[in-house]
């Protein structure tokens, strides 16, 4: 009988659990879309700052779409397994929030293999200090910042909110609220996966870098959301990382999206109708 390696699930399980793109095979379309309508956005958006470098890597850089003087801002992560995708393929989501008075921001980190889960934290958590120390310049209100990420950076945006994460500290209160989207919360299933000879995750990784281990003290309010398509191991990480952030008393609240995968999931941040887009715009504002 095959070892169970993680919540009952032997080798072959746990793979398809976690093989995202083999479940999808769509997905290159949803790439395209992605890329394909984010290089409209940037070329209609003068005012747009793209490829500002906030690190010292050339992968330590971002794309800034700026909205009135003085608007709150939302620093999106994308994901792609911390291996794939960019922060370009992302602009898409910025003119749902310059409609509603939001300033958005899209980041990049280095990728696996050539960087480490713990180093890609430290990375978007220093990203995410420099907007704040660079909000005069760009024009936001640094009291009002906020972060959300899908998949990977579902994962990253929430270790921007925990507590300890890595070498680089937040200034307090540098970010008041997030939202996580089919977001990785136990990096453990992931170290016994067909994806560890690329991430190689070590042991203090997965202890360090897993944000179901590294509740914060106190925090802003979290909003994690899933495809109510998307694998059960999804599912189950954002249940028990719901419930984890709520016992610990800290603000958040889950969503189960009907009708999305993991692909068609982040969409809905960007959709001016759907009650994704509308529970971070009522997020932003009430911070």
């Amino acid at each position: 009988m095959p070892e169970a390696l993680w919540r009952g699930y032997d080798q072959e399980a746990l793979d398809a659990q976690l093989n995202l793109r083999a479940r999808n095979p769509e997905h290159e379309e949803y790439f395209a879309r992605w890329a394909r309508d984010s290089e409209a956005v940037r070329a209609g958006w003068p005012e747009a700052k793209l490829n500002l470098a906030c690190g010292e890597k050339p992968d330590e850089c971002l794309d800034y779409f700026p909205a009135q003087p003085g608007a709150p801002l939302l620093a999106f992560i994308h994901g792609g397994y911390w291996q794939a995708l960019d922060k370009s393929d992302y602009s898409y989501f910025a003119p749902a929030f310059r409609d509603a008075g939001i300033a958005y921001a899209s980041l990049n980190y280095s990728l696996a293999p050539e960087a480490t889960i713990p180093e890609m934290v430290d990375q978007v958590r220093s990203a995410v200090a420099w907007l704040h120390r660079q909000a005069g310049e760009l024009g936001f209100d640094p009291q009002r910042l906020f972060v959300a990420g899908h998949s990977a950076g579902g994962h990253l945006a929430s270790m921007v909110m925990a507590d300890g994460a890595g070498s680089v500290e937040l200034p307090e209160n540098a970010v008041r609220g997030g939202c996580s989207v089919s977001g990785i919360y136990e990096l453990k299933p992931l170290s016994r996966s067909y994806q560890q000879p690329v991430l190689r995750l070590t042991d203090e990784a997965v202890q360090r870098c897993s944000p179901i281990r590294r509740l914060p003290s106190r925090s802003g309010p979290l909003i994690c959301a899933v495809g109510a398509l998307e694998p059960e191991e999804f599912q189950d990480q954002q249940r028990d990382f719901v419930s984890a952030w709520q016992e610990a008393g800290l603000p958040g609240s889950a969503m189960t999206l009907p009708g999305r995968n993991h692909f068609t999931a982040v969409d809905a941040l960007g959709e001016p109708e759907h009650p994704l887009h509308q529970a971070v715009l009522a997020l932003v504002r009430s911070g």
